[in-house]
């Protein structure tokens, strides 16, 4: 009985390291649809990526080429013995063929068991937010009310007042909250998006994202008792000390005419800290 050769053994070492990255693969994927279990998952895995990896290490270093051979010069075959030389060759390429084919064919299987089980997690990520964090609950047309969701009238608010408001029947959005401040109109640096001396900005500093509360009356300034941000009411709430670097984002308001202020649209940036795609 033939003793199998070097390579034959290397070839099945290879097949079964690809065979157990291809169950551990496919078993991985089915532990994560029954519920998951981290301590099986992450053996699994290693199961998979070790088997892989073994496979193609032992590929590397028992069937492919180590580099160049240097040998003695044989001397051609007689005349006559070509085609049985033609044979062996053929048959050998036959067989090597055969075999990389195969062995591939193992490779593919574990590769994509492996890739199976990794969209799995993917998936639990939920959908895709979308346009969902550049935009908040205020549309055109949302009427402004304070926390405990009374409407808010232009007239209940003094010159130097300030109140903390929402868009009517969403006042658990932490996004929406706005500062809504009555000014003598006379001193605004633009009245554009306001109305009868009343502006609104955003409440959520664009530096950290802390609420921007405190509004001093002899400076017309916000203040982030955070890291000390200020942000001048009369000019955009552009930032005028502390770290942020934005203003904050204004609400375009209006009154209606039953004497309530609505919002004419969302924010025209999106509110919080500065995100990735701006320019600061």
């Amino acid at each position: 009985m033939n003793q199998p050769s070097q390579e034959d053994r290397a070839v099945r070492r290879i097949a079964v390291a690809f065979g157990l990255s291809t169950l551990a693969g496919l078993a991985l994927a089915v532990v994560y649809i029954l519920g998951g279990n981290v301590q099986a998952e992450g053996i699994l895995l290693a199961i998979s990526l070790g088997g892989l990896g073994w496979g193609l290490a032992e590929w590397a270093g028992k069937l492919m080429s180590k580099g160049p051979e240097v040998g003695d010069y044989e001397d051609p075959p007689p005349p006559g013995d070509e085609e049985e030389v033609a044979e062996v060759v053929a048959e050998g390429w036959d067989e090597s063929f055969g075999r990389r084919k195969f062995l591939l064919r193992m490779m593919g299987a574990a590769a994509g068991a492996m890739g199976l089980a990794l969209v799995f997690p993917i998936r639990s990520l939920g959908p895709s937010p979308g346009t969902s964090l550049l935009r908040t609950a205020w549309r055109t047309g949302s009427r402004m009310v304070r926390e405990d969701g009374q409407l808010v009238r232009a007239a209940d608010l003094a010159v130097e007042g300030v109140l903390t408001v929402f868009p009517e029947g969403e006042t658990d959005q932490a996004d929406s909250q706005t500062v809504l401040i009555r000014v003598d109109p006379a001193l605004l640096a633009s009245d554009e998006g306001t109305a009868e001396g009343l502006i609104a900005y955003s409440k959520i500093c664009t530096h950290a994202g802390c609420p921007v509360g405190l509004y001093r009356v002899a400076t017309h300034d916000l203040f982030c008792p955070c890291h000390q941000s200020t942000f001048d009411v009369l000019d955009g709430a552009k930032p005028i000390a502390g770290p942020a670097t934005r203003a904050l984002p204004q609400l375009p308001i209006e009154v209606d005419d039953e004497g309530y202020v609505v919002a004419t649209d969302d924010f025209a940036e999106p509110v919080g800290p500065s995100f990735w795609n701006m320019d600061r």
